[in-house]
């Protein structure tokens, strides 16, 4: 290996911690996104638990140094398990003022505060909308301020380069990322192999990136800024081979393993929409698995394109966010109706309308359990990690094909582009989807039941002897010629309507975390399975006894909830929205279900359920 990708010994005193926080924040092109997501693979390979938290700007081109072109990534690492992105911050790197102001109030009293002092001008300062110089006039007395001049550093590094000052400039958040790897005594070695991996074709660009990085990690050893540089011991995880992926990568990933274990070809019918958009992308590079992707004009297409797919014999599914999904109704109606196999993934974000675009936000469940017209349940079902929505994709498409239905998950912008550790598993680890074809023209009958699971029989067009059609028409029971008389239309509706509800016998029965009975009940679904877990665990060592139920199931619910929450003395149901699960909860048992309700386009701090559980139990 090259001199350049050494990384230099400390010298400085070196303390064991267990865990930190630590947030990049900047203007949207600094390479905040990059810089976090190299520093989250680095600590990922040495060992590290995870959990991130990406924030984008809503705006695609703000002006440049303003508030709301602020990006921020935020990625919580330790050495025992981790349930969330951190609620406050232990190092902050701010490279601008918008950055500093957006993001200071998370900032640990004492924490490190690492600024790029040559953004602090004067003009700066006015887009960030400040009139003093907080570098200057002691308001960050609190914490442990290091202010470096990274732009200048940099451009010092790259000077004999012959770049511009331009291209020298895009490599100061290396110079950064480089400093955090001193700080806490991690390998540059990742993120050179990176950069020539993503440079191959620009050496020149792909040395400076190197440099800039190696001149930060220096620039700590050199100077001795830091008194102190952390050690995070790697984490006790299960056994396995691990990796580090988004939800988004996630569910890709389990409807390629879904479509190789029923040996269906993947085909994903899609119109690009934030934060779903990923999926399309990493699905395209499946090809060699048959995954056919298709980008769509339009939403309504998308949906429709699905139905084509399914009835075509394809494992189909459709992404979207919440206001996708609204276009995508009266198609799904159609899905309803022809009861046909697919999956629509709806990545929620804050809404209504455009809304917030990059956050997240639960407020799609009453959308997804009865936005269509008429009688059209479908099932839902929703991942709770990154590393979960495999698993939930996988699910998905084991129910859409048994039971012949659309089937709705539901993941948010939080799991969406967030990270975690993810355990490869093993083959047999990945339930069987069998799938069979309508083959028989003597007993083929396009809507002649299953007994057990009432799915209808799915013919390939083109199958000698099965020709029969479909639409949005109702249809005859059995037959599935097209019919209107009333007493036929109701059987229909209360099949469809059963085979969704049956779907609760051939799913697992809710079973508490924590204490099975007790004083409280947290339901949950959802992204805010990690937060709830980080604040259960410390008020039950506290010596309340509490249970939590997270629901990757949300139509049909587990057939023995009712009972489950009826051994606790209240239940909490926290949610990203004004209460919807609290409603269906409250509709469906008659209980009375309190809610803890969050719509700020954020997930929920660990702090903010601790003090709503010692509100309810008492301190």
């Amino acid at each position: 290996m090259s001199t350049l990708a050494e990384t230099p010994l400390a010298k400085s005193k070196r303390e064991v911690i267990e865990q930190a926080v630590i947030r990049f924040a900047g203007d949207s092109g600094d390479g905040m996104q990059i810089t976090g997501s190299q520093f989250t693979n680095t600590v990922a390979l040495y060992g590290n638990d995870i959990a991130t938290f990406p924030d984008y700007p809503a705006e695609i081109r703000a002006p440049a140094g303003t508030l709301p072109g602020v990006s921020g990534y935020q990625l919580h690492f330790s050495s025992s398990e981790v349930y969330t992105p951190g609620d406050a911050v232990d190092v902050l790197i701010a490279m601008n003022p918008a950055a500093l102001k957006m993001n200071l109030a998370d900032l640990k009293a004492n924490g490190i505060l690492i600024v790029n002092s040559d953004a602090f001008k004067e003009g700066d300062l006015r887009k960030a909308q400040m009139t003093s110089n907080p570098l200057e006039d002691h308001s960050l007395d609190k914490y442990r301020l290091f202010s470096v001049e990274a732009q200048r550093l940099t451009r010092a590094a790259l000077q004999h380069l012959g770049i511009d000052a331009k291209a020298m400039d895009r490599c100061k958040n290396f110079f950064a990322l480089g400093m955090c790897y001193w700080l806490y005594n991690r390998s540059m070695d990742p993120t050179f192999r990176w950069i020539d991996e993503k440079f191959s074709k620009k050496p020149l660009v792909a040395e400076a990136n190197k440099l800039a990085l190696k001149a930060g990690y220096s620039y700590c050893e050199a100077t001795e800024a830091f008194q102190v540089s952390y050690e995070i011991p790697p984490a006790k995880l299960e056994k396995g081979f691990y990796r580090s992926l988004s939800g988004n990568q996630a569910l890709a990933l389990g409807f390629v393993t879904a479509a190789q274990k029923s040996g269906l070809t993947l085909f994903l019918g899609s119109y690009p929409i934030t934060p779903a958009s990923d999926i399309l992308h990493e699905l395209s590079q499946y090809k060699n698995f048959g995954v056919m992707t298709f980008q769509a004009e339009d939403e309504i297409a998308a949906m429709t394109s699905t139905i084509g797919a399914s009835y075509a014999g394809a494992l189909a599914l459709t992404t979207t966010s919440g206001p996708g999904m609204a276009l995508k109704t009266e198609a799904m109606g159609l899905a309803v109706m022809t009861e046909l196999p697919m999956v629509i993934v709806d990545v929620q974000r804050g809404g209504p309308s455009t809304g917030l675009p990059t956050k997240t936000e639960q407020a799609d469940l009453l959308q997804a359990l009865f936005g269509r017209n008429s009688e059209a349940p479908i099932p839902v079902l929703a991942a709770s990690t990154p590393a979960d929505c495999f698993w939930v994709a996988v699910e998905a498409c084991r129910i859409a094909l048994k039971y012949m239905v659309p089937v709705i998950v539901l993941t948010d912008g939080y799991l969406a582009n967030g990270s975690g550790p993810w355990r490869i598993p093993e083959i047999e680890d990945i339930p069987a989807i069998p799938v069979s074809f309508a083959t028989d023209p003597a007993t083929y009958e396009p809507y002649k039941r299953d007994p057990q699971t009432l799915a209808r029989p799915w013919a390939v067009p083109g199958t000698p002897g099965l020709e029969h059609r479909i639409g949005g028409l109702e249809k005859k029971d059995g037959s599935g010629n097209i019919n209107y008389e009333p007493l036929n239309h109701e059987n229909m509706v209360r099949i469809r309507a059963a085979k969704v509800a049956g779907i609760a016998q051939d799913i697992p029965d809710a079973v508490p975390e924590g204490d099975a009975e007790g004083d409280l009940l947290i339901i949950g679904w959802g992204s805010t399975c990690g937060s709830i877990t980080a604040a259960v665990k410390p008020q039950r060592a506290k010596g309340r006894r509490i249970g939590h139920v997270h629901l990757r199931h949300l139509n049909p619910l587990p057939k023995n909830l009712g009972e489950v929450m009826k051994r606790y003395k209240k239940v909490l149901v926290p949610e990203l929205n004004m209460g919807q699960l609290l409603w269906v909860l409250r509709a469906k048992y008659l209980v009375d279900a309190i809610g803890l309700n969050k719509i700020q386009g954020r997930p929920f701090k660990q702090n903010e359920l601790e003090v709503k559980i010692e509100e309810l139990l008492g301190v």
